[in-house]
């Protein structure tokens, strides 16, 4: 049986709201894929706060239709295709998909559209090579305590070195 006219409705405006909130989103080939497999996808893309819809090429395209943001993801809108809406850490949401590739064998990443733009194979797998936002965070937090205790140790240093001069200006005075 069909879905009925609002059943479409409810999905696009589902799709409308998943797409508002979204920075990346990642047209997948799903076809071969089975039910336990998707599921494993859509619970790696959790951590990420990533989404995996599937749902029909026509409903997608009413749902970026007049929205500039996700208008060229029609190119990629052909054969079966699921979804992968990230919003958060588009790092780890590539990271999950292509670890999930690798692991089934199974799927193949059509593209992605991130700000606007049209990605190829290369540029969703360098953005997959990236650290992750914990990561990137923590090498900050690094560089900015050893920044701070390269001023400690500058500014603890004036005196140690002007005490050393002043008791070395003294002993030689001695002489």
């Amino acid at each position: 049986m069909g879905r009925t006219l609002e059943s479409k409705q409810q999905i696009v405006e589902e799709l409308k709201g998943l797409l508002g909130e979204a920075e990346m989103a990642l047209v997948l080939d799903y076809q071969g894929l089975s039910i336990k497999e998707m599921s494993d996808l859509r619970t790696r893309l959790q951590a990420s706060s990533g989404v995996c819809k599937v749902t029909k090429n026509t409903l997608m395209r009413r749902a970026i239709n007049g929205n500039s943001a996700w208008s060229n993801l029609d190119s990629l809108l052909t054969g079966t295709n699921a979804f992968v809406l990230i919003k958060g850490d588009v790092g780890g949401g590539v990271k999950a998909v292509q670890a999930f590739q690798k692991d089934t064998k199974k799927s193949e990443t059509k593209g992605g559209l991130f700000e606007g733009q049209l990605l190829s194979q290369d540029e969703i797998k360098a953005i997959g090579n990236l650290p992750t936002k914990e990561v990137l965070m923590a090498q900050i937090a690094g560089s900015l305590n050893a920044l701070a205790t390269k001023v400690a140790v500058g500014i603890n240093e004036v005196p140690s070195g002007l005490a050393r001069a002043l008791n070395q200006h003294a002993e030689s005075g001695e002489s």
